[in-house]
C-alpha cells in the first residue's frame, strides 16, 4: 500500500463528511436544512472586502514575509494588548493560512514522538488527528453536561504523567460553546505549575460571547503562564472570513520561530490579499462584530428553548461560539419504521434522511450521546429545522 501509515491512521473531518452528504442531497433538489458547518452566514464586512480589492489593484499580490507582513503582526499585537491585556512583540506572532494551520504548526513544533497531549472531550474534531500526525498520543478527559463540559482540576491532575507535554484548551469550545472563567483557568493552571507542560489555547470564538460573560485569555494570568502558552486566534468567525484562510498564533519566540520553520516548508506565507483584508478587519470599524454577536445570541436563545422543549432532550446553554450540543442519548435504542437508533451517527443520519436536517454526530467530537447543531444560519431555517427535529424525534418509539 503506497499511503503512509501516519495518514492511514486518520480520517476525513466528520463535519465535512456530513456536510458533503447534505450538499449532495440539496443538489438533487431535496429541501435539506444544513446545521453542520461552523461558519457565519453573514457576508464579510464591506470595508474588509474593499481593502482586499485595493490590495489587488495596488498589485499587492506577491509573496510576503513567511510569518506575515509586519503591519498585520503589529495590529495583532495591539489587539492582544487592548483586548486581552497581553504584551507581544511582532516577533512573537506568526500569521498562517487559517487558525487550523496555526494549531497544526504549533503541535508539530511542540510534540515529539510518544509525547502525551491532554484534550477534553467533547473536542474539536481535528485535535486528536493533529496529535497523531505529530506522532504524539492524545489523552482524552471526558467532561459532562453537568460540569458545563469543563475539565475539573482533579480530572486534569489524574491525567498527567511524566510523558505529558501539552494541554489543549478550546475557549470558547467547539462543539459545546462552553467558556472558562478566569477563576476556572487559574485552578487548572495551578495543577500544571512546576511541570514541563505547555498550553495550546484555541480562542477563535473569543468575540462570540453571550450574557455579559467576561472572556479571559489564559496567557494573561501571569508572565509564567504566558511563557508556556501558545494562543491561537483568527478572523474566520468574528469577521465572517472563513474562506479568506487567515489565522495567527502568539507565544514564546522560540516556539514561534519553530512554527515559522515548519510553515516555510509547507505553505509559506498566508495570502497577501487576505493579509491586507485582515489588517483592515483589526484596524477598521468593529460594529459588524457586535451586530453579529447579538444576532447569534438571539438565535441561541430561540434554538435552546425550542430544543429543550422536546421530551427526552436536554441541552447545556452555552456561553459562546454558535453551537448547541444537545444530549440525545434518551433516543438511543428506539426505532422508526425499520431503523433502530443505536448511537449518535444513527440519529444524525435519521434526522438527515427523515427530517431533512443535517447535524453532526457527537461521536465525531468524542461524545457519542450528543449531536452538534450549528445556529450560524438564518432564523427562518432554525425555526423550520427545530420543528422538523421535534416532529421526527417524536416518531421514535
Amino acid at each position: 500500500m503506497p499511503i503512509s501509515k501516519r495518514v492511514s491512521k486518520i480520517g476525513l473531518s466528520p463535519t465535512m463528511k456530513v456536510a458533503a452528504e447534505a450538499k449532495e442531497m440539496q443538489m438533487r433538489g431535496e429541501d435539506v436544512i444544513d446545521l453542520t458547518v461552523g461558519e457565519p452566514d453573514f457576508p464579510t464586512p464591506q470595508n474588509i472586502k474593499d481593502a482586499a480589492v485595493r490590495a489587488i489593484n495596488n498589485n499587492f499580490t506577491k509573496y510576503t514575509n513567511n510569518v506575515g507582513i509586519i503591519e498585520l503582526r503589529e495590529a495583532i499585537a495591539n489587539k492582544f494588548k487592548n483586548d486581552n491585556e497581553l504584551s507581544y512583540s511582532p516577533n512573537e506572532i506568526i500569521v498562517s493560512a487559517g487558525a487550523k494551520q496555526s494549531l497544526y504548526n504549533a503541535i508539530q513544533a511542540l510534540v515529539c514522538v510518544d509525547d502525551e497531549v491532554i484534550i477534553s472531550s467533547p473536542y474539536y474534531v481535528s485535535y486528536p488527528e493533529m496529535v497523531s500526525l505529530a506522532h504524539g498520543k492524545s489523552v482524552i478527559i471526558p467532561t459532562t453536561e453537568e460540569s458545563g463540559f469543563k475539565i475539573t482540576p482533579q480530572r486534569l491532575r489524574n491525567a498527567i504523567t511524566e510523558k505529558t507535554k501539552l494541554l489543549i484548551l478550546c475557549n470558547p469550545c467547539n462543539p459545546t460553546g462552553t467558556a472558562y472563567t478566569k477563576e476556572e483557568l487559574e485552578k487548572l493552571v495551578q495543577v500544571i505549575d512546576g511541570t514541563r507542560i505547555y498550553i495550546l489555547c484555541d480562542e477563535i470564538y473569543e468575540k462570540i460571547i453571550y450574557d455579559d460573560f467576561q472572556f479571559f485569555s489564559v496567557a494573561a494570568l501571569n508572565e509564567k503562564v504566558k511563557s508556556k502558552t501558545v494562543t491561537i486566534n483568527g478572523h474566520s468567525k468574528a469577521y465572517s472570513m472563513t474562506g479568506w484562510r487567515l489565522g495567527y498564533a502568539a507565544g514564546p519566540q522560540e516556539i514561534i520561530n519553530a512554527m515559522s520553520k515548519y510553515q516555510s516548508h509547507s505553505t509559506g506565507n498566508a495570502s497577501s490579499i487576505s493579509q491586507a483584508a485582515a489588517l483592515e478587519a483589526l484596524t477598521g470599524q468593529q460594529e459588524s462584530v457586535e451586530l453579529a454577536r447579538k444576532e447569534f445570541e438571539r438565535r441561541r436563545n430561540f434554538l435552546h428553548e425550542a430544543l429543550t422543549s422536546i421530551d427526552g432532550l436536554t441541552c447545556y446553554k452555552p456561553e459562546g461560539a454558535f453551537y448547541l450540543f444537545p444530549n440525545v442519548s434518551a433516543f438511543f435504542h428506539k426505532s422508526a419504521d425499520v431503523l433502530r437508533i443505536e448511537n449518535s451517527f444513527d440519529l444524525s443520519m435519521y434526522l438527515l434522511y427523515k427530517a431533512k436536517v443535517a447535524t453532526v454526530p457527537g461521536s465525531a467530537f468524542g461524545s457519542d450521546g450528543y449531536i452538534r447543531i450549528s445556529y450560524s444560519t438564518f432564523m427562518d431555517k432554525l425555526v423550520e429545522g427545530a420543528k422538523r427535529i421535534k416532529n421526527t424525534l417524536d416518531q421514535l418509539t
